[in-house]
């Protein structure tokens, strides 16, 4: 555990009179304070006092339930300057009911100068009215918590989201088309035909990151090609993203015919292996303008081959708009290779005039926390980050393994890269060599640090607390959780991952460790352009240790390189001008606004 703050006692070290604690129920309970040594016992009539004192403090605290916004900026207060409590323990967490007036839109506050301040709920028109808002709260709060002027989006955008809303409703389950389209679905005839009703359906897996950037890639495809979109029930969906859709739901039913989770590369369902072998349900297809099977599955993780690779070209694209299921298994964000098929080129442009907003956009759009993910990141923010001048996120990945064990440090080259890059950039205001003040400034700056492992944090916030900066500027150092490993199918654990990537997203200023998804969407949801520290090399620090990053979009690790249209390996980071090879990973392919380079 973390080192609590020096102000937070347990119930034998403390010189506070009486602290607030969480009771196990979700109240607060006090912790009372020792008899003073030297009281005297004909101090009766003062005793009494001091008894109906503690009564009526303990009604105060309780009324404190009814106004928790207050409750936790003083429990905030109190804690210490140093090192906050750890985040997000979901079984403590206070429970929403319909008095939560801490998270309610109208309710006044100071996350900014003025506590009156308008922020565009909607984002732009991406959202509508109409959802219900204490069963999702972050939906429409979003917005509140972040500083950043947001990219506007494109009226197309924003019709084709109204039409894809529509879509989803007409066809999702429970309704004719989607009851027609699963019978259709077992069928062993091809389909020759077309229909009104065509769905993606996303197989869920891999780490938090990972998965938001597969669902908005999946989005994106579904929205190009005109299919619904589904996403696998059994993998937490519920459990840490709202209903992005009106009406209708986008998790698959529970009684989904396709044993869907055998599926692999080698499946004979797998669009890569009806290629190699020529054949499709047990005909042979001479030309790609043959009769269709009811359900074709993609596999477009990061082991995929060559012929799993020609999703990306266009007389694929054509083929498999007339399969009515296409079943998608990945872990990348492939949006850039949409980017380079020339049917879609007309379309994306439209959509996105600013080609380097795809992410931004469509992960606000689908993405919004659960209750209890909301409420701790904002809980947390409110207590912590509210009252800074400026907020630094700092994104901490290590790539060290030991076997198949993954290391998190200590590593002293890590934590020198991390203070060469924030001090170099001026992110961050050097240390001082002595202990005086500089004169005349009151700034604060919070460091708001995610990491596996406590170390860097640790480190940082004791060179910040030893000795003053050379401008006077304040810096206190926060990191919410260290898990130590990645438990990527561990409930509690990702709620905690999407929590902090919210957190960060909310900074003023961020830099991520590259080749990290979990970066990628932090930026992407702020709209800020991140400084990438570049991965060290034999435990060296790199120089430059980082650089800032050509847009916010995030990195497609494992893009094709075949070129479809010359049938040849090809650098595809050189065939159109706002799809460039990454910062973080040379062989990746990134999408880049031409205006902004």
């Amino acid at each position: 555990m973390e080192k609590q703050p020096s102000s937070w006692r347990g119930s034998n070290g403390g010189h506070e009179e009486r602290l607030p604690l969480r009771g196990g129920g979700g109240g607060l309970e006090t912790e009372a304070r020792a008899p003073h040594p030297h009281a005297h016992a004909a101090d009766q009539q003062e005793a009494g006092r001091g008894r109906h004192r503690r009564k009526c403090l303990r009604a105060a605290l309780l009324l404190c339930l009814l106004t928790l916004p207050a409750c936790v900026l003083v429990v905030g207060n109190l804690r210490a300057e140093s090192s906050p409590r750890m985040l997000f323990d979901v079984d403590d967490l206070p429970k929403y009911d319909d008095d939560d007036q801490d998270i309610r839109d109208d309710m006044p506050d100071d996350l900014s100068p003025s506590a009156q301040i308008d922020y565009d709920r909607l984002l732009g028109g991406l959202l509508i009215e109409g959802f219900d808002e204490r069963s999702c709260r972050s939906r429409y709060q979003f917005a509140r918590y972040h500083r950043n002027a947001a990219r506007v989006p494109s009226p197309y955008l924003i019709e084709r989201l109204r039409r894809q809303e529509a879509l989803q409703k007409k066809c999702g389950p429970g309704t004719k088309s989607y009851n027609n389209a699963v019978k259709q679905l077992m069928s062993t005839q091809s389909i020759n035909g077309t229909s009104d009703c065509n769905y993606l359906f996303l197989i869920i897996h891999a780490g938090m990151g990972n998965r938001m950037l597969e669902i908005t890639s999946a989005f994106l495809y579904a929205l190009l090609t005109g299919r619904v979109l589904l996403v696998d029930r059994y993998k937490q969906i519920a459990n840490t993203f709202c209903e992005p859709f009106p009406g209708t739901s986008w998790l698959i039913p529970s009684d989904f015919p396709l044993s869907y989770s055998e599926f692999t590369e080698r499946s004979p369902e797998s669009y890569g292996n009806m290629l190699q072998e020529n054949v499709i349900r047990g005909n042979t297809y001479r030309s790609l303008a043959s009769a269709r099977p009811p359900y074709v599955y993609l596999h477009l993780d990061g082991d995929y081959a060559f012929h799993d690779k020609l999703f990306y070209c266009e007389d694929d694209q054509q083929f498999l708009q007339g399969v009515p299921w296409l079943i998608m298994r990945t872990d990348m964000y492939f949006v850039p290779s949409l980017f380079l098929i020339p049917s879609f080129q007309d379309e994306l442009s439209k959509l996105f005039p600013e080609k380097d907003t795809v992410f931004h956009h469509l992960g606000r759009y689908l993405l919004h926390p659960t209750n209890d993910i909301w409420y701790s990141a904002t809980t947390y923010y409110r207590a912590y980050l509210a009252k800074a001048d400026k907020v630094v996120g700092i994104q901490i990945r290590i790539f060290e393994k030991k076997g198949i064990l993954q290391r998190n440090g200590p590593f002293p080259h890590v934590l020198e890269q991390i203070l060469s890059c924030v001090q170099g950039e001026k992110l961050l205001p050097q240390i001082g060599v002595t202990d005086g003040a500089a004169a005349g400034n009151n700034r604060t700056i919070a460091v708001l640090a995610t990491s596996l492992s406590s170390w860097y944090s640790d480190q940082i916030r004791e060179r910040y607390s030893e000795h003053r900066t050379v401008d006077g500027t304040t810096v206190k150092v926060y990191q919410p959780s260290h898990e130590e490993y990645q438990k990527k199918k561990n409930r509690k654990h990702n709620m905690k991952a999407l929590a902090e990537i919210y957190l960060l997203s909310m900074s003023d200023v961020l830099i991520t460790s590259g080749f990290s998804t979990f970066g990628y969407v932090a930026q992407g949801l702020a709209g800020l352009t991140p400084w990438i520290m570049y991965r060290p090399e034999n435990h060296v620090v790199p120089e430059p240790p980082c650089g800032r990053a050509m847009s916010i979009e995030p990195c497609f690790h494992q893009a094709p390189y075949f070129d479809c249209k010359a049938k040849r390996d090809a650098d595809l980071g050189k065939v159109v001008p706002y799809v460039r090879h990454c910062e973080d990973v040379s062989w990746g392919l990134k999408i880049v606004n031409e205006t902004r380079l």
